[in-house]
């Protein structure tokens, strides 16, 4: 029981850790194209396996 409450303050740390993280810089999340109205380094191939992916885990 010590393991699973040890594990879980941990996890819970790492994650403020990160929330803190982003409200110092101030920066918005970017996807892995790096966010709206920037290149994707993706080839179209990629683009098209991904849309694919999403509409078959939307169904």
């Amino acid at each position: 029981m010590q393991t699973l409450i040890g594990t879980v303050v941990v996890v819970a740390a790492v994650m403020a850790a990160m929330a803190v993280g982003v409200m110092w810089h101030g920066r918005p999340l970017k996807g892995s194209c790096g966010g709206p109205n920037q290149s994707c380094p993706c080839t179209e191939t990629e683009r098209q396996s991904c849309a694919k992916r999403a509409r078959d885990t939307a169904s």
